[in-house]
């Protein structure tokens, strides 16, 4: 079968199209005729070097989330999946491939009505940014900040923050993800490559009540600054290449709370699943911003890495 190499860790040349034995569903496990692989900024991180939650030993096919029809399962994972469309983690590598062997009960049913692209963008970011708000505890009138406001998650938590009655304000680089994140109904925009920014942020809202941060660095630094007495932070993404650097003590001094979710595996489904759900509804819209061949991998990567991506990427394997 077809699929993407990951030999030896560096840019994104290393990811290299190929041959790879085809993949038997196990005990407990399902195989899935992959239609699309979804791709993380995580997963970059850990083509560059081996950083992030996935451990693996080389050479490996990358790639952790996936969607696609049953066409076998294994011993005691249930006849009744055979022929559904399900999206569904693979634990780490062997998504970008025309199949991959995953845990049945792992994988969640596409609701009618929903496209199975639309599916697989939500299946990480969907997850994030519906725990991310809950976690929040964002009320109607307060005022939210989302940086990274025009990526996988951020276009997401746009949506659902403003679903939940809040001012939302979003933070991005440039006037294509300015614009993007207006037409997904943000009430403030703000370029966070500009001198600044965090002044314009501050005379718009006058203050903020909760902050998404998905950029880190000195950017979520300056963000934090912003949160008055009674302020939630949450971090969910380190697009700017570090996490944010706010000690306790400093929140616990301006009486911010820095929130940092934690939920078992069923919670982490039910999100995914909600996800699902205000999407079929239509009040919840992914934003798919890029899509790439499986052969195309090394360029989706390329892609994420410059910044250039709005939304989510997915690789289109048929």
């Amino acid at each position: 079968m077809r699929a993407v190499w990951l030999k030896e860790f560096g840019g994104p040349e290393v990811l290299v199209a190929g041959e790879a034995p085809e993949p038997v569903a196990g005990p407990g496990q399902a195989l899935v005729e992959v239609a699309f692989a979804n791709i993380t900024f995580v997963e970059t991180q850990f083509r560059a070097g081996g950083f992030g939650p996935f451990k693996a030993e080389l050479p490996v096919i990358p790639g952790n989330g996936v969607g696609g029809v049953v066409t076998a399962v294994g011993p005691g994972a249930g006849e009744d999946l055979v022929g559904r469309r399900v999206i569904g983690s693979t634990g780490g590598s062997g998504g970008y491939a025309e199949r991959a062997a995953v845990d049945a009960t792992g994988l969640i049913e596409v609701p009618d009505g929903l496209e199975l692209d639309a599916a697989v963008a939500l299946l990480a970011d969907g997850r994030t940014a519906t725990m991310m708000l809950r976690a929040a505890g964002v009320r109607p009138g307060e005022r939210v900040l989302v940086e990274a406001a025009a990526g996988g998650v951020g276009t997401l938590l746009v949506q659902l923050a403003r679903a939940a009655g809040a001012k939302v304000v979003a933070a991005a680089g440039g006037p294509r993800k300015l614009e993007l994140a207006r037409d997904l109904g943000a009430d403030v925009t703000v370029d966070y490559r500009e001198p600044g920014w965090a002044e314009q942020v501050r005379q718009a809202a006058g203050g903020l009540d909760v902050v998404f941060d998905g950029v880190g660095g000195d950017i979520g630094r300056s963000a934090f600054e912003l949160l008055g007495r009674g302020g939630r932070m949450l971090s969910y993404g380190l697009a700017g290449g570090s996490w944010v650097n706010v000690p306790e003590e400093a929140a616990a001094e301006r009486g911010v709370r820095l929130v940092r979710p934690q939920f078992g595996p069923e919670e982490l489904r039910a999100f995914t699943e909600s996800a699902l759900a205000e999407a079929v509804a239509g009040r919840l819209r992914p934003v798919i911003g890029q899509r790439f061949p499986l052969e195309r991998a090394a360029d989706a990567h390329a892609a994420i890495q410059s910044r250039a991506t709005v939304g989510k990427t997915l690789l289109v394997v048929r």
